[in-house]
């Protein structure tokens, strides 16, 4: 038997509200910062645009003056008003020169960045020659770097900050989103099983949740049930035990008290063989039971008449039947897939229980038929059943028939030889075929039986 894998370390184990407040956090962070990135670029493209757009306002400017100089100025009154042109621009710069590379103008600004300026080389066409020059304009971008590089300080601060805010808040909020479950775990804890009646309380319990603790309520519903079968079980097989153990003990105890003779020791012994063969008969069914709780299937095979087994299973009970002065009369045939050995057990109780509390000179019938069967897919089922007359059993009673150890009336129920587990047998018998079992009483009439269906599933194989 392999041993059961060891428990993870606490440090491994997940905690759902820091998975949650990480993702949230990461989530935010990298939302933000796509947000702000993209605020970023856009606010770089534009500046870039603009500064272009400036060039070219500022080119056309330009070449506007020298058309103008040409009829109104000479060299030095086109200096003049290139200087008042560039009155007011500090990051603009102005150079003019002709084609041997004399400097006809020049307004230079000291860029505040090396290396951060956009020109622009155009020609002109000088006002007194008409001779054609070359001009550059040149803009320092330090200004609009610096402005960009406080977007971009004040983008980051905003993401990172905001990033902090929303993820403090979300731990706040996945705190408060996960209490339904601290509540629910604090309901688990306080469930025993001293306190079987109690439930877990839906009220105030989001929707996302309720169907979970229907189907956790469900289950505690069938542990209940389960666990008090169990106990009435345990308390049913202890009294079952306790009476032949009672008796074994008080005769052994009789016998020794005394010289016995051999006739009286033989007595002796004959009692105690058959009481120590009804609580091996007791053993055995609950063996059987516990195999079939376990999941052990029926081994199938055709059978082609059942009304033959039946036959075979009235002679087994026939100086019991006569004993009761009963009659037994089989009405249909039908062929299936069953367990023969099982078949004949269920049969076997069935026809025993039947037979003990039948009406003394009344015929018992043994039912065997197809019938239509909804709930197997419109498959047929084949049913078997043993019809006596005799007293009617309470309707609160018939469910219970089938329960371990459970007698409708103890009085009749001849204790003494029949322990309660015949037909909890049959049960097991017709769920190990794929079946079930039913049972009706009314006017003085008893029908047990169960049904079979006509194609069952493959049978499951008991564990090891």
């Amino acid at each position: 038997m392999s041993a059961a894998p060891a428990a993870p370390p606490a440090a491994d184990i997940p905690h759902l509200g820091r998975r949650l407040s990480r993702w949230l956090a990461l989530q935010t962070m990298l939302g933000l910062g796509l947000v702000c990135a993209a605020v970023y670029g856009v606010a770089s493209m534009t500046l870039e645009q603009h500064q272009h757009e400036t060039l070219d306002l500022k080119q056309q400017a330009v070449l506007h003056l020298m058309t103008e100089s040409r009829s109104a100025h000479n060299e030095a009154g086109l200096a003049h008003m290139l200087d008042d042109f560039l009155t007011g621009l500090d990051e603009m710069s102005l150079r003019i020169t002709d084609l041997q590379g004399r400097v006809i103008y020049e307004r230079l600004r000291i860029p505040k960045t090396p290396g951060r300026t956009l020109q622009r080389s155009f020609e002109v066409v000088l006002a007194d020659s008409g001779q054609h020059a070359q001009a550059q304009l040149t803009l320092d971008r330090a200004d609009d770097d610096r402005q960009l590089s406080l977007l971009a300080w004040t983008l980051a601060l905003a993401a990172v900050g905001g990033a902090l805010l929303v993820s403090l808040t979300g731990i706040w909020l996945v705190r408060l989103g996960l209490a339904p479950l601290r509540e629910l775990t604090e309901q688990t804890r306080q469930l025993s099983a001293q306190d079987l009646q109690r439930r877990l309380d839906d009220s105030g319990q989001p929707q996302e949740l309720r169907p979970l603790i229907a189907q956790f309520n469900a289950l505690l519903e069938r542990l209940a049930v389960a666990y008090r079968q169990m106990e009435a079980f345990n308390a049913d097989v202890a009294h079952e035990l306790n009476t032949p153990l009672t008796t074994l003990i008080s005769s052994c105890e009789l016998a020794l008290r005394k010289p016995r003779s051999e006739a009286e020791l033989r007595e002796v012994l004959a009692s105690n063989l058959e009481d120590l063969r009804r609580m091996a008969g007791i053993v055995a069914d609950m063996l059987f039971l516990s195999q079939a709780d376990r999941g052990q299937g029926a081994r199938l095979a055709p059978w082609a008449s059942l009304a033959a087994l039946a036959h075979e299973v009235i002679d087994f009970h026939e100086a019991a039947l006569q004993e009761a002065d009963l009659q037994v009369v089989v009405q249909g045939d039908a062929a299936a897939e069953v367990d023969a050995r099982l078949l004949r057990r269920a049969l076997s109780n069935l026809l025993g229980n039947a037979t003990r509390y039948a009406q003394r000179g009344s015929t018992i019938t043994v039912q065997i038929g197809a019938r239509p069967c909804a709930h197997h897919g419109g498959a047929g089922d084949v049913a078997l059943a043993v019809l006596n007359r005799g007293p009617t059993i309470a309707p609160a009673d018939l469910p219970r028939l089938f329960d371990r150890f459970y007698r409708a009336d103890a009085a009749r129920s001849q204790a003494d030889r029949n322990h309660g587990l015949g037909l909890a047998i049959v049960a097991a018998i017709a769920r190990m075929h794929g079946g079930r079992c039913f049972a009706e009483s009314e006017g003085g009439f008893t029908r047990i039986g169960l049904e079979l269906p006509d194609s069952p599933s493959p049978p499951r194989d008991s564990p090891a």
